[in-house]
């Protein structure tokens, strides 16, 4: 199985908010955002795997700033872990400055995404190595979440949950 690292995968967007795309405070939609994120996530997922790619679960999205009609936005979505057929991807958003040009972070999210063949079956993809200390907080945080996920889902039972057992022992 091939092993990638998340530089791979990571994909960046910029562009600018538009008036056609802000509320009436103007300040970007949030569905216009999310949209954005799910974009740039599944080209990562789909770097990644090289394979056709699904949005399977927004898993987490926090909208921590506005952001107001003319920002420039950059949207970046890395790999955090790859799993047998799905994959994590965290998103940041960040906004520039319009008169100093620093940016900073906006939002973030959380997707999960599941690569599928061309008649949808879910396929293997390459497993992860992180190689940062940021990536490696983000790719053990990954599977934290999956157990969660599959504990509150049923799927899992709670004493099989190795690593969020291990958070309160």
């Amino acid at each position: 199985m091939t092993i990638k690292n998340p530089k791979d995968s990571k994909t960046i967007q910029t562009d600018l908010v538009l008036p056609n795309e802000t509320n009436p405070l103007e300040n970007m939609f949030g569905g216009e955002l999310l949209a954005r994120m799910d974009r740039v996530a599944s080209i990562a997922a789909r770097r990644h795997s090289r394979r056709i790619v699904v949005t399977a679960a927004v898993n987490h999205v926090a909208f921590n700033k506005t952001i107001p009609l003319g920002s420039v936005v950059c949207i970046e979505a890395t790999i955090s872990r790859a799993f047998k057929t799905s994959m994590e991807v965290v998103i940041d958003v960040w906004i520039e400055d319009r008169e100093s040009g620093v940016r900073s972070k906006a939002n973030e999210a959380i997707y999960t995404f599941v690569a599928v063949d061309d008649s949808g079956n879910p396929v293997a993809i390459p497993q992860l190595e992180p190689e940062t200390e940021l990536e490696q907080e983000r790719f053990n945080a990954a599977l934290r979440r999956k157990q969660l996920s599959l504990v509150l889902a049923g799927k899992m039972k709670a004493h099989e949950a190795t690593e969020l057992k291990a958070l309160f022992i």
